[in-house]
């Protein structure tokens, strides 16, 4: 079990490198907006730049102090790189000493790479998948084949699934529950449901939604998204 209570407050949030709809960088944004959010976990995506090294856009030594959070360690991209294929794992502190991490390379036209959390009784998948339908299926059942092989007693996927449509595409996740709590690109005027959670069986979302607050509207491109989570067992 995870905590105590077997309750949990997850969140995603893809920050757009730090850089808002347009620049410039601007990272305290973002961490505004996560500590708005109060998560236990939280899954980030395109938390470093894009080109040379990907150094890290969401600076690691602010994390905690304004957030209460900190990195779950891993081996990045490079060793500038804050994540792995631009995703990080953020926890809170009482956590760490019971979490481990595994990077699950995934197929696809683009690189693309998720991340799995094991924690006592919970495995959380933070994912980014590609611009391509096709390739989306891959990963997803390439995610969906290793879980079992991953451990843990419930999972769940969370990310930037790239995929606007509420079932094509996400044939894999079958088994799972699988949650858009709502309209989160772009993020000045929502639209489409980019952002999901997917949950098997033996977790119940108890509430879930969409941070639309006036500083997450500015600070990345898309807004975050939260649920708060019970494990049954």
């Amino acid at each position: 079990m995870v905590t105590t209570s077997g309750k949990l407050r997850l969140a995603s949030y893809n920050l757009h490198k730090c850089r808002g709809m347009t620049g410039p960088h601007a990272p305290e944004r973002n961490l505004e907006v996560i500590a708005e959010l109060a998560p236990d976990i939280i899954a980030l995506q395109e938390v470093d730049f894009r080109l040379g090294a990907r150094p890290e856009a969401l600076p690691r030594a602010l994390i905690e102090k304004w957030t209460g959070l900190v990195p779950v360690p891993f081996l990045g991209t490079s060793e500038s790189s804050l994540g792995w294929h631009g995703q990080t794992i953020l926890i809170k502190p009482e956590f760490s000493e019971k979490a481990s991490i595994r990077r699950l390379p995934l197929p696809g036209i683009e690189p693309r790479g998720a991340l799995a959390l094991r924690l006592p009784g919970l495995t959380v998948v933070a994912l980014h998948l590609g611009l391509m339908r096709s390739s989306r299926r891959q990963q997803l059942a390439r995610i969906i084949s290793r879980a079992g092989l991953i451990g843990g007693d419930e999972l769940i996927l969370t990310g930037d699934f790239n995929e606007w449509h509420d079932t094509r595409g996400l044939e894999a996740l079958d088994p799972l529950h699988v949650l858009a709590p709502g309209p989160s690109w772009p993020a000045p005027f929502p639209r489409l449901r980019y952002d999901r959670i997917a949950v098997s069986p033996g977790i119940t979302v108890e509430r879930s939604g969409v941070l639309n607050s006036p500083i997450a509207r500015i600070a990345s491109d898309h807004l975050p998204i939260w649920a708060h989570i019970a494990l049954d067992s």
